[in-house]
C-alpha cells in the first residue's frame, strides 16, 4: 500500500499512514545559498508565509530570489501523517503537498507581493497536478498565518480567479487554510533543501511554470505589519 499511487484521491485521516512522533532524518541548519538559519531561530519582525505549487524544488528558487527573503526551505503540509518522509507523500498516503517556507521582512517585501510571485509561478487551475506532475502532493495550496493573510489570500484569489477566466482558463482550485496545528509544516529531507542551487545541482529539473497571465498588482489589502 505505502508505494501505491493515489494520484487524485486525498486520503481521510483514517487512511493516512500513521507516520511516526519525530523526524526520521534530519536538516541542515543553514540555507545553502542565503546563509541563514532553516529552522531559526528567526530575528524578530520577520514573518512566515507557506506555500504549495507544485514540485518544491523550483518553487523553492523562485521565492529565495525575491528581494526581502531572509530564509527558504521545502516540506510537506495539509496532510495527516506526523513527520512524513518523501516517499511515503508520494506515495499519496499521507494527504500533504509540497510546500515552501518562506521566512521573509514586510518592511520590504509585502506579503500581497509574494502572493503575486506565488499565483504568476504556477497554474493554480490545475487540481492535483501541475503540468507533468500528476498526484496530490502537487496541488495548489496557501496555508496562512494570521487572518490577515487570509483576507489577503483570499481577496488576492478572487482578483486572479477574472483574470484567469477572462483568459480562457478554468477556476482556480487553490486550497487557502490556515497553518494551524492540524496543518503543521513538516521539513524535507536534507537533500530537498535548496535542491537547484548552484552548488547542488545547477542544471536539475524544474517543472514549475505559469499561466504567462499577470496576476493584478494590488489585488489584496496589505496585512497589518506589511504596509
Amino acid at each position: 500500500m505505502l508505494f501505491s499511487r493515489f494520484k487524485t484521491h486525498l486520503p481521510t485521516p483514517e487512511e493516512a499512514l500513521e507516520g511516526r512522533p519525530e523526524r526520521a532524518f534530519t536538516v541542515p541548519d543553514r540555507h545553502t545559498v542565503l546563509g541563514n538559519p532553516l529552522l531559526g531561530p528567526y530575528p524578530d519582525g520577520l514573518e512566515i508565509a507557506d506555500f504549495g505549487l507544485g514540485c518544491f524544488w523550483g518553487a523553492e528558487r523562485k521565492f529565495w530570489q525575491a528581494e526581502g527573503v531572509w530564509t527558504t526551505l521545502v516540506g510537506y503540509q495539509g496532510g495527516h501523517t506526523p513527520n512524513p518522509t518523501y516517499e511515503e507523500v508520494c506515495s499519496g498516503h499521507t494527504g500533504h503537498t509540497e510546500a515552501v517556507r518562506v521566512v521573509y521582512d514586510p518592511a520590504v517585501v509585502p506579503y500581497t507581493a509574494l502572493l503575486k510571485l506565488f499565483w504568476e509561478s504556477h497554474d493554480p487551475t490545475q487540481g492535483f497536478r501541475q503540468g507533468n506532475d500528476v498526484g496530490t502532493q502537487y496541488r495548489s495550496a496557501i496555508y496562512t498565518h494570521s487572518p490577515a493573510q487570509q483576507q489577503a489570500a483570499e481577496t488576492s484569489r478572487d482578483a486572479y480567479r477574472t483574470v484567469l477566466q477572462n483568459s480562457g482558463y478554468a477556476d482556480i482550485t487553490t486550497e487557502i487554510l490556515p497553518a494551524d496545528t492540524t496543518r503543521p509544516f513538516y521539513p524535507a529531507e536534507g537533500y530537498h533543501q535548496q535542491y537547484l542551487s548552484s552548488s547542488k545541482n545547477p542544471n536539475g529539473y524544474c517543472g514549475i511554470g505559469g499561466t504567462g497571465v499577470s496576476c493584478p498588482v494590488g489585488v489584496a489589502p496589505a496585512p497589518e505589519g506589511d504596509k
